[in-house]
């Protein structure tokens, strides 16, 4: 284990989970990501935990619920690490374990590398953009984002509270994404208009050659262009209206993310923003379907009730 790998593995279970002696841990992971699993649990039983690592079979999508037996199991945890292709983010089991006061970290599609590199960031850092995303998120009546491109999307906040993605899991209850760097929220269902032109990726799709323009109407996608953009809406529509409604808004606020066209890491960009489509009801909204992908525009302009806090992908918080 490279000694990055080693500091950022130490990173999360010491600083962001804050997992301590006797505490139960459990680490679920797939056979692809068994090794980062397996170097998780190794280091919260070095810090007096009692570990168990979970490899379960990847799920048929991005919010597929985990088998039966991990979702009782994460309940009765205090600590759920989850290292699996497929996130777990916007299950419900996901949401009922927070509810019982599990602590929980999600790294959905997480690599050695990535991990090593995107947790040896500035973390102070990373934690007050994100913190002040998402309480300027938290008063707001609306978002609005355009780009280049063309995008120009009304996405309607009012009542919603918002997530800050600081790597901060160490109170009961508290639930993130790592690597860290982001804050976000769950649109009101139905207000979302306008169209989005994503040119980074699409979870699900990649890395994207030509820009996609979405139409979305009614807080629902109707219309995607190109191969990618079919592709995208396959996926989503493969689960009713419901995987089309517009999920989430985030705006990405780790120095050390670059685009790779893995979303866990893209989404996570300083200054891009990002748009899912799918569920929402794990992070404050009210749907919950068996899918979840988000499309990152990589210079967006966001204003949040008239102020500009993004420019042309460009932080100015």
């Amino acid at each position: 284990m490279s000694a990055d790998l080693d500091m950022a593995v130490r990173t999360v279970i010491r600083d962001c989970m804050g997992i301590s002696p006797g505490e139960e841990v459990l680490v679920i992971c797939n056979p692809v990501t068994e090794e980062i699993g397996a170097l998780m649990r190794i280091e919260a039983q070095g810090e007096g935990a009692d570990a168990t690592l979970a490899v379960i079979s990847e799920r048929e999508s991005a919010a597929a619920e985990p088998p039966d037996t991990v979702a009782a199991a994460m309940e009765k945890a205090d600590v759920v690490l989850a290292a699996t292709i497929q996130s777990l983010s916007h299950t419900a089991a996901r949401k009922r374990a927070s509810e019982a006061g599990v602590r929980i970290g999600t790294l959905p599609g997480v690599t050695e590398e990535m991990l090593a590199r995107l947790m040896n960031v500035d973390l102070d850092e990373t934690r007050r953009l994100s913190w002040a995303v998402a309480e300027l998120m938290n008063d707001a009546s609306e978002a609005r984002i355009t780009c280049p491109h063309g995008s120009d999307l009304r996405i309607g906040l009012q009542g919603r509270l918002a997530i800050a993605d600081g790597g901060e899991l160490g109170t009961r209850g508290a639930f993130g994404n790592l690597p860290c760097g982001e804050g976000f929220i769950a649109p009101v269902e139905g207000t979302t208009e306008g169209t989005l032109v994503v040119d980074g990726s699409i979870a699900g799709v990649g890395l994207l050659d030509t820009p996609v323009s979405l139409t979305v109407k009614g807080g629902h996608l109707k219309e995607a262009t190109g191969s990618d953009g079919e592709a995208l809406m396959k996926l989503l529509t493969a689960h009713g209206e419901d995987g089309t409604n517009v999920a989430e808004l985030g705006i990405g606020t780790n120095d050390e993310a670059i685009l790779t066209g893995n979303i866990l890491e893209d989404e996570k960009i300083l200054g891009t923003a990002h748009v899912a489509f799918g569920a929402s009801a794990a992070i404050g909204g009210t749907v919950q379907v068996p899918v979840h992908l988000d499309c990152v525009i990589l210079k967006p302009t966001v204003e949040i009730d008239g102020r500009t806090i993004a420019d042309g992908g460009e932080l100015l918080l």
